[in-house]
C-alpha cells in the first residue's frame, strides 16, 4: 500500500462525495434534523439528553462510512470507473484505504458540526482525556469496519442489489443496531454507540473497543480478498 496514492485517492473520493447532493443530505441534513428533534422532544420519548448527541454522531458515522461508501462504489463499479482504475498503479488495498480515509474526513466534519450544535443547545458532556481518546479510537475503528462492509457489498454484488441491500442494512442498523438504544456491543453499530455514549459520560468501553477492532480487522481483510473491480 502506497501512502501517497492513498491520500490522492482519498482526496478524489472526498470531492466526489461532496458533489453528490444525495450524499450530503444523508451526511448532514438527516443527522442535524435527528439531533435537533431529539434535543427538543427526546426526553418525552425516553432519550437521555446527556448522551443522545453522541448517539447521533454514531448514526452519522454509520450513514457515511457504510451506506455512502457502498452505494457510491457499487455504481462506480457498474459504470466502469473502477475498471479504468485497474490500469493505474492503484491497488485494491489503496482503493479500500482511500475510501476509508475519505469517509473518515467526512465523519470528522459531521462530528464537529453535530457537537457544535449540541453544545450551543446546552449539551455538556463529561469529557476526560481517556474518554476523548476512546471516542477517537472507536470512531476510527468503526469507519474501517463500516467501510469494509460497504466495499464487500459493492465489490461482489450488482449496483442495484447493493443499493437495495445497503439501504435495508442501514435502516436495520439504525433501528435495531444499538446506535441510539443501548444494546450489548456484539455488532459494530452497537459497539460504536456504546463507546461514544460512554465517552460522553467521561468513561470508556473496553469491550466495545475490542469488538470494533475485531470487526474492523475482519471486514477489511474480507473486503480486500473478495472485492472485484468489475461486475
Amino acid at each position: 500500500m502506497n501512502p501517497a496514492r492513498v491520500v490522492r485517492h482519498a482526496a478524489m473520493e472526498l470531492r466526489m462525495l461532496l458533489r453528490n447532493g444525495e450524499q450530503l443530505l444523508l451526511a448532514f441534513a438527516i443527522p442535524v434534523g435527528l439531533l435537533l428533534g431529539g434535543l427538543a422532544w427526546g426526553a418525552g420519548l425516553g432519550l437521555d439528553p446527556a448522551v443522545f448527541p453522541a448517539s447521533v454522531v454514531a448514526v452519522a458515522t454509520w450513514s457515511t462510512a457504510f451506506t455512502a461508501v457502498a452505494v457510491a462504489t457499487g455504481f462506480e463499479r457498474r459504470y466502469g470507473v473502477l475498471e479504468r482504475l485497474v490500469a493505474t498503479p492503484l491497488t485494491r488495498a489503496d482503493l479500500i484505504a482511500g475510501k476509508a480515509l475519505a469517509a473518515t474526513a467526512l465523519v470528522v466534519a459531521q462530528a464537529v458540526i453535530l457537537v457544535t450544535i449540541a453544545l450551543a443547545w446546552g449539551w455538556r458532556p463529561v469529557w476526560t482525556p481517556a474518554a476523548a481518546a476512546s471516542a477517537l479510537v472507536a470512531t476510527g475503528l468503526a469507519v474501517a469496519a463500516f467501510a469494509g462492509l460497504g466495499l464487500l457489498l459493492a465489490g461482489t454484488l450488482k449496483a442495484e442489489v447493493t443499493l437495495a441491500l445497503a439501504n435495508l442494512i442501514y435502516l436495520a442498523g439504525l433501528v435495531l443496531g444499538g446506535l441510539i438504544a443501548e444494546q450489548p456491543p456484539w455488532l459494530p453499530t452497537a459497539a460504536l454507540g456504546a463507546a461514544l455514549r460512554a465517552a460522553a459520560e467521561g468513561g470508556t468501553a473496553p469491550l466495545a473497543l475490542a469488538m470494533l477492532a475485531g470487526w474492523a480487522l475482519a471486514l477489511t481483510l474480507i473486503a480486500r480478498k473478495a472485492f472485484r473491480w468489475t461486475s
